[in-house]
Parts: C-alpha cells; structure tokens; sequence
C-alpha cells in the first residue's frame, strides 16, 4: 500500500440502475476516508457513471465471459496491489484471493426484503443511514449540460423505454401525458427525451409532442454523465423502471416511476421527491400469468393515463424545485 493512501477497490453493478443505488457508497467513503483512493469496477453499461469521481485512480470495465473467465480476469489485474478495503456489490469470492485489510461482500438475505439502497448500506454496517445514490460530475460536465438544456420554460424528461417489454408503458400514453401536462402546469415548457441508442424506437412516438425547437432531444446522442447533469436540470421526470429512473431521482429531480412488474419495495426511485404509480394488479398478480416475469408481454396495460396525469401533477405540486 501506498503511503499516506488508502486504496479501495469498489466493484459494483452491471446494470446502470443497481449501480445507481449503491453509488451513495463511494461518496459515504470518501466523506469518512481522508486518504481513499479508488479502482472502480464495473459492467460496460454502469462504467461511465463513475468517470468523474474524485481521487479514482482506476476505472475497470469487466465484460462478462464463460465459466466466470472475467473474474479471472480481474483478478489478475488487481492481485498486485495490497488494498485498504475491498467492497464487493457482486458477492464474489475475489477478496479472498487478494491482499487486504478489510472486505465488504454482499451476501444474500433470506429475511425480509429491503429497499437496495439499504442492502448496499448493509455492507458497510450503514443501513440505519443508508447513504442516498450520488454520482459525481465535473464543472466541465455541468457546463456542457448547461448548454444542452438552454432555453427558457420548466423541462420534463421523459424515458420511455425500459429493458425488457414487460416493464414498457406504451409511449403513446407517455405522450399523452405530455400533452396534459404542457397544457396545464408546464405550460411553455419544453420536452427532454433520454434514453440510450437501443431506445430510439420507442423514442420516436414522443418527438411530435411538442414544437422541436422545445424539445431536447438526447436520446442516443448524449453520454450516461452528461444525461444525468442534464437531468438534474428537469423539473419532472416521468418513466419506467429503468436505470435513467434511478438516474432522475439521485440528481434530485421530482421522480415519478411507473411500475408493474417490478418489486417498488426494492427499487422504487429513492428520494424524498420521488413517487410510484401502479396500474390496477398487483405484483402478485401479475405472477400469476408470468411467474418467471420472462414472458414478452406488457404488464403495464392497466396503468391509466389519468392515474399518471394526476401523480405527476400532485407531485409538481408538492416541490419546489426551479
């Protein structure tokens, strides 16, 4: 070990959402840890959320290989060094193959089921404060967003797609709310569309919502840090259960997540200006037709227009934020 350093070794999610909710981690680290370093690793998806964090020396994107080849991998480019902390979100067996201090393995529970905000604070001994998901953005990052979203009027950002049809609200009805919206209470505002470049599809029924000079167009254009820094410049967000969902809410923005086959106890956007809206069934129910939550059908037929309309309007009432 380096002296005067503490180097961490942080390995985290390969999905962006689950590496979201466990970022607050890495921040609660370097607040109580002077000296911290970090070598960060993590799926291709999740990577780049970490590019901008403060004293990171290293940042390991790790692609998934037969027979667990990419744990061998990464051990052989760690096992050199002797780490402070290891902090391993996968639950892997790699700590016990390197040179540390101290480890943190997330191990799976069998009481009952917690937020995953929690379950990371649980590796740290936190959860009676789990940290809040935070990313970090340098002042180039802000400035660049600053410029993707000039214009006047509030902004709502909207992410329509999600990663497995099941989880998809129709975008004709995201649409539809749009319109509500712009001809109620964010009169004169203008359209974010975010969502990555498998997206483009289920973006394409948004873009004649609104004028396109009010509309901010991001989708496949902009990458993960840059959305975020822009999200944070929304005064809504509206979408599924996805990554971009835990995205809106860590940046602070008044998050409304829409669900149906998914655990909200688990992953409801996590925040103080946050809600979930469900559609008529519950999550048991809806088990009932597709147990596995496999099958290639929309479970989010039975989500009104109406019952969206009204939750983001009561929580457009209920913040504050300019």
């Amino acid at each position: 070990m380096a002296h005067g350093s503490f180097p961490i070794l942080f390995i985290t999610a390969t999905r962006i959402g689950d590496a979201v909710l466990s970022s607050g981690l890495i921040k609660r680290l370097l607040d109580e840890v002077s000296n911290a370093t970090f070598t960060i690793v993590a799926g291709k998806a999740a990577a780049p959320l970490f590019a901008e964090v403060p004293n990171l020396e290293r940042l390991i994107v790790m692609e998934k290989l037969k027979n667990g080849g990419h744990w061998f991998n990464l051990w052989r480019e760690v096992r050199q060094r002797r780490w402070g902390l290891v902090v391993d979100l996968r639950g892997s067996a790699i700590s016990q193959f390197l040179r540390r201090e101290r480890r943190a393995v997330f191990k799976r529970s069998s009481g009952e089921p917690v937020h995953k905000v929690i379950e990371a604070a649980r590796l740290l001994k936190i959860e009676g404060e789990p940290p809040a998901p935070y990313i970090f953005t340098s002042p180039a990052t802000e400035a660049y967003a600053d410029e993707l979203t000039a214009g006047k009027g509030p902004i709502l950002a909207m992410a329509p797609a999600a990663n497995w049809i099941g989880k998809t609200w129709p975008v004709e009805r995201f649409a539809q709310v749009a319109i509500q919206l712009f001809d109620g209470p964010l009169a004169g505002g203008r359209l974010m569309l975010v969502g990555g470049p498998d997206d483009m599809r289920a973006i394409s029924a948004l873009r004649s919502v609104i004028a396109r000079e009010r509309t901010i167009d991001l989708a496949g254009k902009v990458e993960l840090l840059a959305t975020y820094a822009c999200l944070k410049r929304a005064r809504l967000f509206i979408g599924n259960d996805s990554g971009l969902m835990h995205m809106a809410a860590a940046a602070g923005t008044p998050t409304l997540g829409l669900f149906g086959p998914s655990d909200d106890r688990l992953y409801a956007p996590w925040g103080q200006n946050t809600r979930v809206v469900r559609g008529i069934r519950t999550l048991d129910e809806i088990r009932e037709v597709d147990p596995t939550l496999s099958q290639a059908l929309c479970h989010m037929m039975d989500l009104p227009v109406d019952w969206v309309t009204a939750a983001a309007r009561d929580l457009l009432a209920q913040t504050n934020k300019t």
